[in-house]
C-alpha cells in the first residue's frame, strides 16, 4: 500500500484554552443563576447588554460561547467589554450548532473553535478587547440613526402603554403601603453594595420601602437590607428571596408573557402581576411612582448615554418615558448619600446630658464650695442607700 492509499485522519484539536462543563440556555440572565465558577456558559443573545454581562461575571465562568454576534453594530452595547475586562473568554457568532450542546457536556475551547471530545462542534470569533473597542466606535457612528429610531419607538410606546404610564391603569393591589413613603429600588450591579453602605444612615432615619429588582433582591439581602417587594421576571431570583416574606410582583411584558410565571405557579407562591413595557427596573420605578412614593432612590442604576444606548430602541423609549413620568421624585443613591446629614437621636441627647451632669457634679463635689452646695442634695440619697444596706443586713440575719 502506497502512502497515497492510506486512510487520512482528522488532525487532533489544538491545545484548548479552556476545558470545562457547559451550561446551556438562550436566556443568559436565567443561565447565570445556575452557572458555577469555572464552567462554560452557552447563550444565544445578540447585542449582549451590561446587566446581563454583569450577572454572568458574578457567576465567574471560564468562557462564554454566544451563538449570536455579541455586538451587531446597531448600537454601542457594553456587555462584551465587561466580560473581557473580567478576564472571561468570549467566543461569539458560533451559530445554532453550539446550542445543540447538552447540559453537562465537557467542551474544549481553542481560539474560536469549540470541540466536544475530538468532534468540532462550531467555529466562531474569539473576541478581544481591541475588537470590542473598534466595534463600539463603529456603532457610535450610527447614533444619529438610533436617535431617529428612538423617536419612532417613543410614539409606539405611548400608543401601547399610555394607559399605564399616564393613568396608572393595571396598577396591582399591593399589601405593602407605599403612598407617602420613600422607596429604594435595588438593582443587581457591582456598585450596589457600596451604594447601600452609603445609604445606611439615611435608611435608618426614614425607614423606606425597599424594592429588589430581580437578582437585586439577593444583593440587598446579602448587604443587610431586607426587600419589602421583589419586582421582575422572577426567574433570576434565588429561592431564599422568593420565600423570604417579601411581596412578589411579576413583571409582564405587553403581550402578557413573563419568564418566571411557571416557576411561581409550580411552587404555589402568591404574587401580583404588573404589565408594562421596558425592563424590570422601569417596571419597579413606574410601580413606585404610581403607588405614590414620596421619593424614589435608585441603587445600582446607570443613566449615562452609553447605558441609555445599551438598552436598544424599545428599551430606550421605555426608560426615557418612565423616568420622565417619575419627574423629580427620582434620584440616585449617590446624590442622597452626598446630601444626607444623620439625624441626632433623642436617646443620644439624653445620654449626653446625663454624662454632662455627672461630670459637672463630680467637678463641683471636688471643691469646698461645691461640696457645701451639693450636700443638701446628696445627704438624702446617702441616707436612703444606708437604709437599704441596713435593711438587707437585718433580713440576712
Amino acid at each position: 500500500m502506497t502512502s497515497s492509499d492510506r486512510p487520512t485522519q482528522a488532525p487532533p484539536p489544538p491545545e484548548p484554552d479552556v476545558s470545562a462543563r457547559v451550561r446551556v440556555d438562550e436566556r443568559a440572565r436565567k443561565l447565570a443563576t445556575r452557572l458555577e465558577a469555572g464552567e462554560v456558559a452557552v447563550i444565544d443573545q445578540p447585542d449582549l447588554d451590561r446587566v446581563t454581562a454583569q450577572q454572568l461575571v458574578a457567576a465567574r465562568p471560564s468562557a462564554v460561547l454566544n451563538a449570536a454576534p455579541s455586538t451587531t453594530g446597531r448600537y454601542p452595547n457594553l456587555g462584551p467589554g465587561i466580560l473581557l475586562a473580567a478576564g472571561i473568554i468570549l467566543v461569539d457568532d458560533l451559530g445554532a450548532d453550539v446550542m445543540a450542546l447538552r447540559e453537562g457536556d465537557t467542551v474544549d475551547v481553542s481560539g474560536g473553535a469549540v470541540f466536544r471530545k475530538d468532534e468540532l462542534v462550531a467555529t466562531g470569533r474569539r473576541r478581544t478587547t481591541e475588537d470590542d473597542l473598534r466595534a463600539v466606535e463603529e456603532a457610535r457612528t450610527g447614533v444619529s440613526a438610533q436617535v431617529e429610531a428612538f423617536a419612532v419607538a417613543v410614539g409606539e410606546y405611548l400608543e401601547r402603554d399610555s394607559g399605564t404610564l399616564i393613568e396608572g391603569a393595571g396598577l396591582p393591589d399591593l399589601r405593602t403601603r407605599i403612598e407617602g413613603r420613600p422607596v429604594v429600588v435595588v438593582m443587581p450591579d457591582p456598585d450596589t453594595p457600596r451604594q447601600l453602605r452609603a445609604l445606611r444612615s439615611w435608611m435608618r432615619d426614614v425607614d423606606p420601602v425597599v424594592i429588589g429588582v430581580d437578582a437585586g433582591a439577593d444583593v440587598a439581602t446579602e448587604n443587610r437590607t431586607r426587600p419589602d417587594l421583589v419586582v421582575g421576571d422572577l426567574d433570576t431570583v434565588s429561592e431564599a428571596a422568593l420565600t423570604g416574606g417579601a411581596e412578589l410582583v411579576l413583571h409582564e411584558a405587553h403581550d402578557g408573557t413573563a419568564g418566571g410565571r411557571d416557576r411561581l405557579d409550580r411552587k404555589g407562591l402568591a404574587h401580583v402581576a404588573f404589565r408594562s413595557s421596558g425592563d424590570s427596573e422601569d417596571a419597579a420605578v413606574l410601580l413606585a411612582h404610581l403607588a405614590g412614593a414620596s421619593v424614589i432612590v435608585t441603587v445600582g442604576s446607570h443613566g449615562g448615554l452609553d447605558d441609555f444606548l445599551d438598552r436598544g430602541r424599545a428599551g430606550m423609549a421605555a426608560g426615557f418615558l418612565t423616568r420622565l413620568r417619575a419627574e423629580d421624585r427620582l434620584v440616585s443613591a449617590d446624590a442622597v448619600a452626598a446630601v444626607h446629614r444623620p439625624r441626632v437621636r433623642t436617646g443620644l441627647l439624653v445620654l449626653l446630658a446625663l454624662v454632662l451632669l455627672v461630670a459637672l457634679g463630680a467637678a463641683l463635689w471636688s471643691t469646698p464650695w461645691g461640696h457645701d452646695l451639693l450636700t443638701p442634695v446628696t445627704t438624702p440619697f446617702s441616707d436612703f442607700v444606708n437604709w437599704i444596706r441596713s435593711s438587707s443586713g437585718g433580713n440576712a440575719g
